[in-house]
């Protein structure tokens, strides 16, 4: 097995913490690193340091943002009054992509998932409710993903929302445009039957 230089055995280690990123990917992130010039090495290095130093979460939706509040949350062009609820804050640019939404966001930072000891307690739910019961919303969205743990999160979220008064919808699912029914798996052609709409 190659014995790398101290400091390279740790650069590698690090990037090798990174998500996607097994041994190999780390090598050759570490390898590229290390050709590069030291100027674009220590850009690298600088805008690591400034996304910790300079990034926090929003005091209002938890979004990620240099500001606070961010920029949806303050945008006088925004639906103020229209919530959509969000896992993770990669899941905003998905939903910016369509151009057709004009509400705020709500990010929980994760799912409910009772085997990985995620329960509500670790989401970002409370500044959701206070949000809501200030009467400040007129519905929420509930944008989770389709996964059992995102079901179980809209399903726990509907219930405490409802009791607040305000209107809740989930986003509908089922099958992708331009793809074939012949291929579809039964639970994705339920949730589109369920979701079917008159014309």
């Amino acid at each position: 097995m190659s014995k790398f230089a101290e400091p390279m055995s740790r650069l590698i280690d690090e990037l090798k913490k990174l998500p996607g990123i097994g041994a190999k990917s780390a090598q050759r992130l570490a390898f590229h690193i290390l050709r590069s010039s030291d100027e674009d090495a220590e850009a690298l290095a600088a805008a690591v340091r400034d996304v910790k130093a300079n990034l926090r979460l929003c005091s209002v939706c938890n979004n990620i943002t240099d500001v606070d509040p961010c920029v949806y949350c303050t945008s006088a062009t925004r639906n103020q009054r229209l919530v959509c609820v969000v896992e993770e804050p990669t899941n905003i640019a998905a939903i910016e992509k369509t151009k057709h939404y004009n509400g705020v966001f709500h990010v929980l930072h994760g799912a409910i998932s009772p085997l990985q000891g995620i329960g509500p307690e670790q989401l970002r739910i409370p500044n959701l409710i206070s949000r809501v019961e200030a009467g400040e919303v007129d519905e929420v969205i509930l944008a989770t993903n389709p996964t059992v743990e995102g079901e179980a999160t809209a399903v726990y979220l509907s219930q405490q929302l409802r009791r607040a008064g305000v209107k809740v919808t989930r986003i509908a699912m089922g099958i992708p445009v331009g793809s074939d029914i012949e291929y579809t798996d039964e639970i994705t052609m339920l949730k589109a039957m369920e979701g079917r709409r008159e014309l």
